[in-house]
């Protein structure tokens, strides 16, 4: 069995993050969960490590993105981040911020699987 992947969920909505949850365990990812960005900024300054990142975009204290640029800013270059959102023009703020990924909610384990696989796959390589 490959070890399983640590995966930090950024979600101020309490259904989503369930929701979210829920699709990551079925890939055995170990989750930690999060409500901001700030606090999603806070894991990495304290030197928690993760493999993927999910990442909301409208929450209280910091955004997503400002999270995600942050994150980035700190040299976290090999995590493979994700930005959600329902929102239409969330897809550009968070490639501009340096997501590698965007999808939009509600999300499908169709579409976030692949993309957990390919983490996966490049960590057992």
């Amino acid at each position: 069995m490959a070890s399983s992947l640590k995966a930090l969920l950024v979600e101020d909505i309490k259904v989503d993050s369930m929701v979210l949850s829920f699709m990551l365990r079925r890939f055995h990812c170990e989750v930690t969960l999060v409500k901001n960005g700030k606090e999603a900024v806070d894991m990495f300054l304290e030197g928690n490590k993760f493999d993927i990142v999910l990442c909301d975009k409208d929450m209280p204290i910091m955004t997503g993105p400002e999270a995600v640029m942050k994150i980035r800013a700190m040299g976290a270059t090999d995590v493979k981040i994700i930005g959600v959102s329902a929102d239409d023009n969330a897809m550009e703020a968070f490639m501009s911020a340096g997501a590698d990924d965007f999808v939009p909610k509600p999300m499908t384990l169709e579409v976030l699987g692949p993309m957990i696989q390919e983490v996966i796959d490049r960590k057992t390589n």
